[in-house]
């Protein structure tokens, strides 16, 4: 079973629609759990997907419109009526810091957790690191400022043959210095090379989110030969003269960023409620880029 894998809770667009909840995906490292965007109901599917409140510590926002902000007062009173405790911490620009505190002020007054904002910028950042993993930014085009957020896992330990550990007598008090690729010198002056004691790493993963944006032909590059792609499939190529007045982009040019980033997967999403049948993004999609998943609620799809 993978431990890098995506939650989707909505992938639908800015008009409401019975077919899907506005945009909410959470990022399951594991266990840990980062969500991104949180549109209306966001509380709900994560409860439909067994997700554990109390596993949740950051709430990432792409850009400050409604359908990816509006799930947070309701998804902030539903931990504190849990009684969640610790702290969250919400990464938004500036204006949502300030917009979001006043919500929450009114309406969340005593929750038995610590809400803390992180600052971001329309700008390629780290924006935080934890033991396993970096998270960062690039900047999209929208009509307002967005950003899109790359989750790269750093690089692993090396895997222990135990074996060979045994034969060479090595302490378990070097075992962690072992798998991070140390030589063992046994207490005669031996050098035991890493290579006879280890095997090498799992390979690191990485997933990229790219929400709402115009196509941008240099976007690739900022994302790189990521595992997992999630790149917003606003509209079908027949629409395209909409797409880019919007700040969105069609599956076909979705697809397009896909194969020139390298990424091995394309996850569809934030479908227009125009359209009726979801598998034109892929089949449209699949013209440009071989291996594309159509999104939908309560899919979980593994990195790598």
């Amino acid at each position: 079973m993978s431990d890098f894998k995506i939650h989707t809770l909505g992938c639908g667009s800015a008009r409401p629609s019975l077919r899907h909840q506005p945009s909410s995906t959470v990022v399951n490292h594991r266990g840990n759990l980062f969500m991104v965007d949180c549109g209306e109901g966001a509380q709900l599917a994560f409860m439909r997907q067994r997700l554990s409140f109390s596993r949740l510590q950051h709430i990432f926002l792409t850009h400050l419109h409604g359908d990816h902000v509006f799930g947070l007062p309701g998804l902030i009173g539903t931990l504190a009526l849990n009684g969640t405790g610790g702290h969250i911490t919400i990464h938004t620009f500036e204006e949502g810091m300030k917009q979001l505190s006043a919500i929450f002020d009114y309406f969340c007054r005593d929750t038995p957790f610590d809400i803390r904002f992180n600052v971001i910028k329309r700008e390629e950042a780290v924006i935080l690191e934890t033991k396993s993993l970096t998270v960062r930014t690039v900047p999209l085009n929208h009509r307002v400022p967005t950003v899109g957020f790359i989750f790269e896992e750093k690089p692993k330990e090396r895997h222990i043959k135990a074996d060979m550990t045994k034969f060479h007598e090595v302490p378990l008090t070097m075992m962690r210095r072992i798998k991070a690729g140390e030589d063992f010198v046994k207490p005669d002056g031996t050098v035991i090379c890493n290579a006879i004691l280890t095997t090498p790493p799992s390979p690191s993963l990485s997933y990229a989110h790219i929400s709402d944006t115009a196509y941008m032909k240099d976007l690739s590059q900022k994302i790189g030969p990521v595992d997992l792609l999630f790149h917003e499939t606003t509209y079908l190529e027949e629409h395209k003269a909409m797409a880019a007045p919007r700040g969105h982009s069609t599956a076909r040019q979705a697809a397009m960023v896909a194969r020139d980033a390298g990424a091995k997967a394309l996850l569809t999403g934030h479908y227009s409620s125009r359209y009726n049948d979801d598998t034109l993004f892929q089949k449209e999609a699949a013209e440009i880029f071989p291996n594309v998943i159509l999104n939908r609620e309560g899919l979980v799809t593994n990195v790598g």
